[in-house]
């Protein structure tokens, strides 16, 4: 049985690595090429691939936000992220996003056939580094939960750090000085045990403050 597949990545050069790659293997076949987000959905829509290879760092779309809509509209399409940030931000979003696979750019061609059969039989790939940061994170997770010594301001501001928003704009949402929000921030990071913007991000998501 055939696989299809859809290619998204702004740069030509690498949807034709990619397409020399997956089609000299006899069960892959790329249906259709995209190197934007809209395009990408609008693609996934018409021909209904069996699997999105897709990157994140797309010119008008996040990957984030495609990958979220792909899982929503059609939950049987697989989607690989294929990326080259490996960062335990980045990494967790698309997590929560729903992607099937994770795969850096650097990994080796066999790694990524790999993450293809992988999620097409039903998995869920992971690259060996960043399956270790899900382990370790889960670890983390088993700690008490200290979300009810936040006050209500500090859960609206946690909220709105998770979500990217720098203190001036937190500030300025709130009616309220920078440096309230920077004691806000620090007592937020003090009573969660979190010691990096990462940290905070995953909590948020966890918890449901805020989604990827």
């Amino acid at each position: 049985m055939t696989t299809q597949l859809l290619l998204v990545d702004d740069h030509k050069v690498v949807r034709s690595g990619l397409r020399m790659l997956l089609e000299s293997e006899a069960d892959l076949k790329i249906i259709g090429e995209a190197d934007t987000g809209q395009e990408a959905l609008d693609l996934v829509e018409q021909l209904q691939p069996d699997l999105v290879l897709m990157d994140i760092g797309l010119p008008d779309l996040s990957g984030i936000d495609v990958a979220y809509q792909i899982k929503q509209r059609w939950p049987n399409v697989a989607v690989v992220a294929l990326t080259i940030h490996e960062d335990e931000e980045y990494f967790f979003k698309m997590l929560q996003s729903g992607v099937n696979g994770y795969v850096p750019k650097r990994a080796a061609p066999e790694e990524l056939l790999s993450a293809v059969r992988t999620t097409i039989a039903g998995g869920v790939y992971l690259y060996p580094s960043l399956a270790k940061l899900l382990v370790k994170d889960y670890l983390a997770g088993d700690r008490p939960d200290q979300l009810h010594e936040l006050t209500e301001r500090e859960q609206e501001i946690l909220a709105h750090l998770a979500e990217g928003h720098n203190h001036e704009t937190i500030a300025q949402a709130l009616n309220i000085s920078q440096k309230t929000v920077s004691r806000h921030r620090e007592n937020i990071m003090r009573k969660l045990n979190l010691h990096s913007r990462a940290d905070l991000v995953k909590y948020a998501i966890r918890k449901g403050i805020v989604r990827a």
